[in-house]
Formats: C-alpha cells, sequence, structure tokens
C-alpha cells in the first residue's frame, strides 16, 4: 500500500521533497495516471498538488505574467491577461484533449509530461517561457525549452518539483498562430503541430518571426535558419512554399502508428504555408 500525501501549503510541498525523493508528485493526473494504471511506473508514494493554493492561478507582475503549475488548461482560457497578452497559448490550449482533459489537466503537467506532442510546448517556447522549479533549498528558474531533455525526460532532480511559469510580455506580435494536424478533428495526439509568431509590414512583408514544431522531433523543434529566411518574404503561398523545403530538412520526426517520419516532415513544411491565410 503507497502512502499518499495531500498537501495544502507550498510549505508542505519542500518538507515533501526534502522526505520523499521517490514520491510521484501530479495535480490533474490525466497523464500519471493512466501510467501509473498500466504498471509504467511505480513510485514510492503519491502526492497530490491539487489543494496547494500557491501552486494555482494567474498573477500579471507588470512585465511578466506568473501561472501556476497547478493551473488548469480551462483556467487559462478563460483568463483575460492570458487571452490579451498570449492568445498563442490560448489557441494551443483550446484543441488540447478534450473538456474533462482540460478541466482536469494543468499546464505544470503538460510540461513535466515532457511529450514531443504535448499541445502547450511549441506556444511556450516561442514565448520563450520560463519555469520556476522548487526545492528544499529554495528556487530557480530555466527556460522550458532547456528543461524537456526529450521524451519524458526532464531535467529535473528528484527533488524538484516545477512550481510556476513565467512568461515575459513582449512587444506586441502581429500574428499569433497556433496549429496542428492529427488523424481526427478533435482529441487527437499531434501528427504534427507548429507555433508561430510573425510580425509583417504594412505590406503584408515579414519582419520578424519565432516558430516551433511539435511531434517532428524528440523534443520542440526550433529553426533560427527558418526564421531568418522567412524576413523579407511576403504572406503569400508562393513565398511561403520557398521556406517549407528548409523546413523539412530541420526537423527530425520518427514514424510510428500515427504516421510515416516522410508525412510528418511534409506537414511541418505544409504548415509553414498556411501563414499565407493571414495575408
Amino acid at each position: 500500500m503507497r502512502k499518499v500525501f495531500l498537501p495544502t501549503s507550498v510549505s508542505e510541498v519542500r518538507d515533501i521533497l526534502d522526505g520523499e525523493p521517490n514520491a510521484a508528485f501530479y495535480a490533474g493526473g490525466t497523464d500519471f495516471l493512466v501510467q501509473l494504471r498500466a504498471g509504467k511506473t511505480d513510485p514510492s508514494c503519491l502526492v497530490c498538488l491539487e489543494r496547494v493554493a500557491g501552486l494555482r492561478g494567474i498573477k500579471d507582475t507588470g512585465d511578466a505574467v506568473r501561472i501556476g503549475a497547478g493551473t488548469t488548461h480551462v483556467t487559462l482560457l478563460n483568463d483575460p491577461v492570458i487571452r490579451e497578452h498570449f492568445p498563442i497559448l490560448v489557441k494551443a490550449v483550446s484543441v488540447l484533449g478534450s473538456p474533462p482533459i482540460r478541466n482536469m489537466g494543468t499546464i505544470g503537467g503538460n510540461i513535466v509530461t515532457a511529450s514531443p506532442a504535448g499541445d502547450t510546448l511549441p506556444a511556450l517556447h516561442v514565448l520563450d517561457a520560463e519555469v520556476e522549479i522548487l526545492s528544499q533549498q529554495g528556487a530557480r528558474r530555466a527556460r522550458v525549452s532547456d528543461v524537456i531533455l526529450g521524451p519524458g525526460v526532464v531535467a529535473l532532480e528528484k527533488t524538484e518539483l516545477v512550481a510556476s511559469i513565467w512568461i515575459k510580455k513582449s512587444p506586441s506580435w502581429g500574428i499569433h498562430h497556433y496549429e496542428k494536424v492529427g488523424r481526427r478533428k478533435a482529441m487527437a495526439c499531434a501528427v504534427a503541430s507548429m507555433a508561430a509568431l510573425v510580425d509583417v509590414t504594412a505590406g503584408g512583408v515579414i519582419e520578424r518571426a519565432r516558430l516551433a514544431w511539435g511531434s517532428v522531433g524528440p523534443t520542440v523543434m526550433t529553426s533560427p535558419e527558418v526564421e531568418a529566411a522567412l524576413v523579407g518574404k511576403r504572406l503569400e503561398r508562393g513565398d511561403l512554399a520557398q521556406v517549407a523545403g528548409l523546413v523539412e530538412r530541420s526537423v527530425d520526426p520518427i514514424g510510428d502508428v500515427r504516421a510515416t517520419a516522410e508525412y510528418r516532415r511534409i506537414v511541418a513544411g505544409a504548415l509553414v504555408q498556411r501563414l499565407s491565410e493571414y495575408a
């Protein structure tokens, strides 16, 4: 019989981190509990974080926004601060799972699950988000892109926990785009996905761009070369098609039961061309 902890404060969580290094922490549990039931993980004890108010909620700090790791996806969808400053994150969360999953699942859980298909991850990459990592010794910050090392692998010690996500408010981007392709239109893992922040001139010429792809590599894929190639191009399918081949060479997908590696490459390139709808 496993021990189960139900902390209600961050200080209690710190004590558990120190005393139970092999504990499994979860909030919504939409992925973790499936893994547990399937016997794919066998922790010494369980720690449910859903009662810890200090790990939930959204706070506007002026130049940045703090999102508690235990904040549910539906909370993100409905929050006016997130909708105003980070519409790309709203778009990503809106196609994540199903209504029950969005009501239970949390943004911190989406990060530490570290799935290449995680819907929030490409958006968090282009937003240059950071995670606040908690331990008994204190807290530290790291970029989301540095925390996720591979499928299901994160750069956290056993005695560390993601407490919050920090996103700086940057000068307004003209285009916030997120799209994923799956085997069905809803409740599907991404075969390939792309998040894009783009600024264009009044004449429709791209001035700057940040892009990130999901499900086409062991982690979220980015390409400064592709971003540079987009600058000076028009938001027209012909111009964007010139960059699609570069995208296909930049990604590193695998083949699995959902799609072949070659199909994923083609879709990753095609997703860039979808930016033409903003012309």
